[in-house]
């Protein structure tokens, strides 16, 4: 046996290509504001990738490029005239921040209708207890969708997920509770933890360990979902053992070209559905 490979690029652009048609038809643009505090190399990358990634669509998005020495109080002020501002409909944070700032005050700060990452307290809530309306943070939501294109239904199936990050781990154990997963969620103080994956019909790792998940800790068939990104010798690779475990299991991804180009593309989708909510709530008023 030999895995069909979950292509994440070629799912992108197939949703990104849904998600412009839809933009083409709003009467205004769907505007995401983010803000970037530092120098920090991979955050000004993925940040101008967003950028691209928006304009592709019709979208536009906004950088404010803050420089590191910040203080707090000038990143809240800027947050509070985003959320006051009716043409800004998505707003972000790009973490980590600058261990002077309280990252945890920053995110609360962020008005839940615009917070299109998920991580406010209020969004993380309604996931919880299974409230359609929530704002789901994006990478959890890319898992989900692969799966769901993939399988066709999650219903039911075991999902071991590797990883408790309130990023990842977390959120997707609920969202996939929510479409009636099976789930479990294994951590760095796990007992037997490859005992455990070798029991799943679906294995997430998102531990950020390079190359984890052996072939033995797969059974024959499962589906396997690969969120780490982690550079080795210069290569970038993910927390699976992708040739070996490709042997055993029926579905895998890639790293890169798997999970990564869809938690952009969520966070756009995110950024629509922000959009539409905000203009359905002042039509009612």
């Amino acid at each position: 046996m030999t895995a069909q490979i979950i292509d994440g690029k070629l799912m992108a652009q197939q949703l990104r290509e849904q998600l412009a048609q839809k933009v083409a038809e709003l009467p205004t643009v769907p505007h995401l504001a983010v803000i970037l505090v530092g120098n920090d190399e991979a955050s000004i990358i993925y940040d101008r990738n967003k950028q691209k990634a928006a304009e592709a669509i019709g979208m536009k998005c906004t950088i404010h490029h803050l420089d590191e020495q910040t203080p707090q109080d000038q990143l809240l002020d800027l947050i509070k005239q985003l959320n006051s501002d009716s043409s800004v409909n998505g707003i972000i944070v790009q973490m980590p921040l600058p261990k002077h700032l309280n990252s945890e005050q920053i995110i609360e700060s962020i008005d839940h209708t615009k917070d299109v990452d998920g991580f406010g307290i209020y969004n993380i809530g309604l996931l919880h207890s299974n409230n359609s309306s929530a704002m789901v943070a994006a990478t959890p939501q890319a898992v989900l969708y692969m799966l769901q294109q993939t399988l066709g239904d999650v219903v039911g199936k075991h999902a071991v997920i590797i990883g408790r990050s309130n990023i990842v781990g977390r959120p997707l154990a609920s969202l996939l509770l929510n479409h009636h997963c099976t789930v479990t969620i294994a951590h760095s103080k796990t007992v037997n933890l490859s005992q455990i994956t070798a029991s799943a019909d679906i294995v997430v790792a998102a531990c950020g360990v390079a190359g984890l998940v052996k072939k033995d800790w797969v059974k024959p068939g499962a589906t396997v979902i690969d969120v780490g990104i982690n550079r080795v010798n210069g290569k970038l690779c993910g927390d699976v053992d992708f040739e070996n475990v490709k042997e055993v299991a029926s579905y895998i991804t890639p790293v890169p070209g798997g999970v990564g180009p869809m938690t952009v593309t969520m966070l756009l989708n995110n950024t629509l559905q922000a959009y539409l909510e905000q203009n359905q709530r002042e039509q009612n008023a």
